[in-house]
C-alpha cells in the first residue's frame, strides 16, 4: 500500500511539473502572436489575422504528429482552442451565424473558430449573408446540407444574388436528444416541439416511443428548448447547447435515426483563400438549354481525374425550367488542373462563378 502511495505522489508532481510546461509554452505561444499582430500592423493597419488555409495546416500536421493516447481529432481541438484563444489577443474574430444562440450552426461556428470567437446570432441565413457583405462580421456560418435530409436550399439560392465566397467548411456531428423541464410531468407529455428536419431525422424513434404526441415545427431547436420552459406537458428535440443554455434534462440521448447524421455547414467571408494543400473548391454553373448540356459540364472533370463531390440542381431566376448547378470539387482554383477544367467549363456554360477555394474541413 505504502508503494502505491509513493508511486502515486510521483506521478501527481510531474502532473503538476507539465502542467507548468504547458503553461509556460501556451503563454510564450501567446506572446508571439502579439508579436505578429505588431508586425501585422506596422506592414499594413487593415492586416487580416486570421488564415483558415494556416490554421488547418497547423491542425493538420498536429493530427500527424499526435501518437496519442488521446485521438488525434482531440488534440486538434484542444490546439483549435489555444489557437482562438491567441488570436483574440491579436484582434478577435466576430462571426455571424444562422440563429438563436444555441442552435447546432452556433455550435459549427465555435467548433471552427474556438470559444474565444465573437458569435453573433442572426434570424435568417440571407441576413447571415448581409452582415458579412456589410463588413459588420469579419465571417459568417450557414448550413448547406444534411446527410439524411438533403442540401439547404435556401442557402444555395441566396449565393445566386451574393458576391460571398466561400472560406471554408466545417461537418458536425448532429445528435438529438429529447428534453423536458424541472416541471415537466414526463408520463403526461402530448406535445413535442422542434425544427422540422429534426422531426424528419428523429421520425422511426418518436414513431415507437411517442406515437400520439403532437409534433410541432418550429424554426428552430434552440427554441424548441425554450419554449419547453413554459409547459408542463411538453418536450422539445435539441442538442446539447440548447440543453445546457436552457438547463434542461435529457429524457433519452441521440435519439437520430442514424447513427451517422451529419451537417455540413459553410464559413462566408469576403476573401479568397489561398491552397492549404487539402482543398475543396464551389462553382456555380448555368448552361445553356441545349440536348447534351450536362455532359458537357462534366466531361472535363473526368477527363482531368478531378474528383467531384457533389452536384446539386437549382431553378434558375433567368427563365421557366432553365436550371444552375452548384459544384463541389477537390482541388484549388489555383491548381493548373483546376484551372484548365474552369476554363474549358467557362467556353461551354452560359455564366461561370467561383464561389471559392478553401481548406478541406479538418475536424
Amino acid at each position: 500500500m505504502a508503494d502505491t502511495s509513493i508511486n502515486l505522489d510521483a506521478l501527481r508532481q510531474r502532473i503538476d511539473q507539465l502542467d507548468d510546461d504547458i503553461l509556460r509554452l501556451i503563454s510564450e505561444r501567446a506572446d508571439c502572436a502579439q508579436q505578429v499582430a505588431h508586425i501585422k500592423l506596422a506592414e499594413d493597419e487593415e492586416a487580416v489575422f486570421y488564415r483558415p488555409e494556416r490554421e488547418a495546416q497547423v491542425l493538420r500536421r498536429i493530427m500527424a504528429l499526435n501518437k496519442g493516447p488521446l485521438d488525434a481529432e482531440e488534440m486538434a481541438r484542444l490546439f483549435r482552442e489555444i489557437m482562438s484563444a491567441c488570436l483574440a489577443l491579436e484582434k478577435p474574430i466576430k462571426v455571424s451565424y444562422l440563429g438563436p444562440e444555441g442552435t447546432f450552426t452556433q455550435q459549427a461556428a465555435l467548433k471552427h473558430f474556438g470559444e474565444s470567437a465573437i458569435s453573433l446570432p442572426m434570424a435568417a441565413i440571407d441576413e447571415v449573408f448581409r452582415e458579412v457583405e456589410a463588413g459588420a462580421v469579419n465571417y459568417g456560418v450557414v448550413p448547406v446540407e444534411n446527410s439524411t435530409e438533403g442540401v439547404v436550399n435556401h442557402t444555395l439560392d441566396t449565393f445566386m444574388d451574393s458576391s460571398i465566397r466561400i472560406c471554408g467548411e466545417v461537418v458536425l456531428r448532429i445528435h438529438h436528444h429529447l428534453l423536458v423541464s424541472e416541471t415537466t410531468r414526463r408520463d403526461k407529455v402530448s406535445r413535442i416541439y422542434s425544427h422540422p428536419q429534426s422531426f424528419a431525422q428523429c421520425r422511426k424513434w418518436l414513431d415507437a416511443h411517442f406515437p400520439h404526441a403532437e409534433r410541432v415545427p418550429v424554426a428552430s431547436n434552440a427554441e424548441a428548448a425554450k419554449l419547453v420552459k413554459t409547459e408542463w406537458h411538453s418536450a422539445a428535440i435539441a442538442g446539447d447547447m440548447a440543453a445546457k443554455l436552457y438547463n434542461l434534462e435529457r429524457v433519452a440521448e441521440k435519439i437520430e435515426d442514424r447513427p451517422d447524421n451529419s451537417t455540413r455547414f459553410l464559413i462566408i467571408g469576403n476573401q479568397d483563400i489561398p491552397m492549404s494543400g487539402e482543398d475543396k473548391t464551389s462553382i456555380v454553373v448555368a448552361m445553356r438549354n441545349q440536348p447534351g448540356a450536362l455532359h458537357d459540364l462534366l466531361e472535363p472533370f473526368h477527363r482531368h481525374q478531378i474528383d467531384m463531390t457533389r452536384l446539386e440542381t437549382r431553378p434558375s431566376r433567368t427563365g421557366v425550367w432553365n436550371y444552375v448547378f452548384f459544384i463541389d470539387f477537390k482541388g484549388h482554383r489555383d491548381e493548373p488542373r483546376v484551372t484548365a477544367v474552369l476554363e474549358e467549363v467557362q467556353l461551354r456554360a452560359a455564366e461561370l462563378r467561383v464561389l471559392g477555394s478553401y481548406p478541406q474541413g479538418v475536424l
